[in-house]
C-alpha cells in the first residue's frame, strides 16, 4: 500500500475510505505525508517517527510510536508487533486520532469512542495480556487530565493517584491481605472513563499536520 498508484474514485481509495472514514482528499494528503516521512520509501520504520520534531516533547512519545507497529491496532485479532508498516496500516492508525464527524448518530459516536478507548487501552497494555496494571492506569488518567490543559501537572498527578486507589476498591471491594489485584480489563476501562470526552481530544501533530482538522 505504500506506493498507492490509484487515483481518487478507484477501488483502492474506496477501500481505504471505507475502512478509515477519511475522504479521498484526506487520503491523498496523508499519502503525501507518508512519503515525506518515509523519505519516499514504501514502508515506515520506528526510526522515521523518532526523527519527528513535534513528537520529541510528547510525554507519551514512545507509546505513540509503538502504537503504529502494534498489530492489534490495524488487524483484527492481531498480536505482537511489526518492524515496518505500509501506507494502509499508517492510515488506519491515523484514523484513531481523527475527530468524529459532527453528522454521525449517537450509536456511531459511541462506536468511535469505544474504538479510541480500545486504542488507548492497547497503548498501555504493553504486554498484550488484556489488562492494565494500577500503575499503568495512573499514567493513563494523568495523561488524559493533562490533555485539557486546565490542570497543573501536580494536580493531575494527585487526581490520578486517587483514581488508582479508587479503581482497586471498585474492582475488588474488600481485599484480603493475600489477594493480588491483577489489573484493569478493557470493559472495566470503559466504565472507569465513562463520561470523559475522548472523541475530539485524542489527536497528534507532526509534519505540520494537525489531526483535529481531519474531519469530514
Amino acid at each position: 500500500m505504500g506506493a498507492l498508484q490509484s487515483s481518487p474514485g478507484e477501488p483502492e481509495y474506496v477501500h481505504l475510505a471505507k475502512r478509515t472514514g477519511f475522504s479521498f482528499q484526506q487520503i491523498g494528503i496523508l499519502h503525501r505525508r507518508f512519503k515525506q516521512l518515509s523519505h519516499n520509501e514504501d514502508t515506515l520504520l520506528r526510526e522515521h517517527f523518532r526523527k519527528i520534531p513535534d513528537l520529541e516533547s510528547n510525554p507519551i512519545r514512545s507509546q505513540i510510536i509503538e502504537a503504529f507497529f502494534d498489530r492489534r491496532n490495524f488487524r483484527q485479532n492481531g498480536e505482537g508487533t511489526v518492524e515496518a508498516i505500509g501506507f494502509e496500516e499508517f492510515l488506519v492508525i491515523m484514523s484513531h486520532f481523527r475527530p468524529p464527524s459532527p453528522h454521525i448518530t449517537e450509536e456511531q459516536r459511541e462506536a468511535v469512542r469505544r474504538d479510541k478507548l480500545r486504542f488507548l487501552f492497547n497503548m498501555h497494555d504493553t504486554d498484550n495480556d488484556g489488562t492494565i496494571t494500577l500503575e499503568e492506569y495512573r499514567h493513563v488518567v494523568e495523561e488524559l487530565l493533562s490533555l485539557s490543559g486546565a490542570l497543573e501537572k501536580d494536580t493531575a498527578k494527585s487526581i490520578a493517584d486517587a483514581a488508582m486507589l479508587e479503581v482497586a476498591s471498585i474492582s475488588m471491594g474488600h481485599m484480603e491481605p493475600d489477594e493480588f489485584y491483577e489489573g484493569i480489563t478493557f470493559e472495566h476501562f470503559l466504565k472507569l472513563l465513562n463520561g470523559f470526552e475522548i472523541e475530539s481530544r485524542m489527536n497528534i501533530r507532526f509534519l505540520n499536520m494537525d489531526t483535529t482538522t481531519l474531519c469530514k
